[in-house]
C-alpha cells in the first residue's frame, strides 16, 4: 500500500514544502494538496517547489474541477511541471465543490467531467483533441504522462470512473462502503473492456493517532461534514433509498441544515454539529497506531492501492511522523 499527505495550501506556502519533504523522507510516495483557488493559496505554484524539494514523491491535486480554469490550462500547466521534473504529477480531478461553491458557481455534470478528463488528459500526453470544431495539440510536449484519478461517491460517477478515469479517489475510510464503491467501479471497468485492477484505489481521510478518541474525533469531525456535501448532491439526484447508494452513506446526513464554506476542511467546523461520533470513527482513522494498521488491512483487503492522509487537525506533523516511523513500515 502507498501511502499519501493531504495538505491545504494556507500560507506560508513554504510550511506545505517543508512537510511534503519532511513527508517524502518518512515514506510517503504521494503529495496532494487542495485545489480551491480563493479559500486558500494557488496550487500549482506551490506544487513546483515540492516537486523540486523532492526526488521520488508524485504530486497532485486533490481535487482540481472543469470549472475554475480552462482545460488546455490544466493540460498544459500538468505537462509543464512534468517536462521540468520528469513525470511525476496527477491530476486529481471531480465535480467541483469549494471551488465552483465558493464563487457562486454549481458543481459540474458529470458529462461535462467526462469532456474535460479526455480534454486534460490527451492534450497533456501530447496528443490532438477537437475543441469546438478547432483542432489542438501541445507540439512542446514529448514523452508526457498524466495519471487522471476521479472523485466518485454516486452510482453514475463510480461508472465513469470505471469507464474512463486512471484511478479513483474515495473521500471516506469505511471499509464496508469502500468494498461497496470498488466493486461497483471495476464491474464498470469490464463492463467498458477495461482491466479493472488497472484502475488505482485510493482512499483519502482524516488520520488522528491518539488514545484520547472524544479530542480526535472533535478534531476529524470537519470531515463528515465535508463528505455530507457531496452526499447531499446525492440524495437530492437519487433519494436517500438504498436502490442507488447505501443508506450507510446516506443516512447521517438527515440533520444537516446547511454548510458555511467560510469554514470547509476546517477542525471546529460549526456546520459539522449534526456528524454523530460513529460516522466519524467510521470514515476516519483514529485510535492508537495499532488500530490504524488494523483498519489500513481492512481497506486493502477492499482494493485499496493508497491511503492519503487528509491532515487538518492539530497533530499534524506528531501524524506525519508516527506514519513514518510505524505505520507505514507495518503495511510496506
Amino acid at each position: 500500500m502507498d501511502f499519501g499527505l493531504v495538505l491545504q495550501t494556507d500560507p506560508p506556502a513554504w510550511s506545505v514544502v517543508d512537510r511534503m519533504r519532511k513527508a517524502e523522507r518518512l515514506g510517503f510516495t504521494h503529495g496532494w494538496t487542495f485545489d480551491s483557488c480563493v479559500l486558500w493559496q494557488e496550487p500549482f505554484v506551490i506544487h513546483s517547489q515540492i516537486l523540486s524539494a523532492t526526488e521520488r514523491m508524485l504530486v497532485g491535486t486533490m481535487v482540481t474541477n472543469p470549472s475554475t480554469r480552462d482545460w488546455t490550462v490544466t493540460a498544459s500547466t500538468f505537462a509543464t511541471l512534468n517536462d521540468m521534473f520528469g513525470n511525476r504529477t496527477v491530476c486529481g480531478i471531480g465535480r467541483g465543490d469549494s471551488a465552483v461553491r465558493v464563487t457562486g458557481g454549481r458543481p459540474n455534470t458529470l458529462a461535462r467531467l467526462e469532456q474535460a478528463m479526455h480534454v486534460i488528459k490527451e492534450l497533456a500526453e501530447g496528443r490532438e483533441v477537437d475543441l469546438a470544431g478547432t483542432a489542438v495539440r501541445m507540439p512542446w510536449i514529448r514523452d508526457g504522462s498524466l495519471p487522471v484519478w476521479m472523485g466518485a461517491y454516486g452510482p453514475k460517477a463510480l461508472e465513469l470512473v470505471g469507464r474512463k478515469a486512471d484511478g479513483f479517489i474515495l473521500q471516506l475510510a469505511d471499509p464496508v462502503l469502500t468494498r461497496w464503491m470498488v466493486d461497483h467501479v471495476r464491474e464498470a471497468a469490464r463492463d467498458a473492456g477495461r482491466d479493472p485492477d488497472s484502475i488505482t484505489v485510493c482512499v483519502a481521510a482524516p488520520a488522528y493517532v491518539s488514545d484520547d478518541l472524544d479530542h480526535a474525533r472533535d478534531q476529524c469531525r470537519w470531515f463528515g461534514g465535508m463528505v455530507g456535501n457531496h452526499v447531499a448532491d446525492i440524495v437530492a439526484r437519487y433519494g436517500d433509498t438504498a436502490q442507488a447508494v447505501p443508506t450507510a452513506l446516506t443516512d447521517y446526513i438527515r440533520g444537516r441544515h446547511g454548510y458555511d464554506y467560510s469554514h470547509h476542511g476546517r477542525a471546529g467546523n460549526p456546520s459539522t454539529d449534526f456528524v454523530p461520533d460513529e460516522i466519524v470513527d467510521r470514515f476516519c482513522l483514529l485510535g492508537p497506531q495499532e488500530a490504524h494498521v488494523d483498519k489500513l488491512h481492512e481497506l486493502r483487503e477492499a482494493g485499496v492501492d493508497q491511503f492519503a492522509i487528509y491532515a487538518m487537525h492539530d497533530s499534524v506533523d506528531a501524524t506525519i511522523e508516527t506514519y513514518g516511523d510505524a505505520v507505514i513500515s507495518a503495511m510496506t
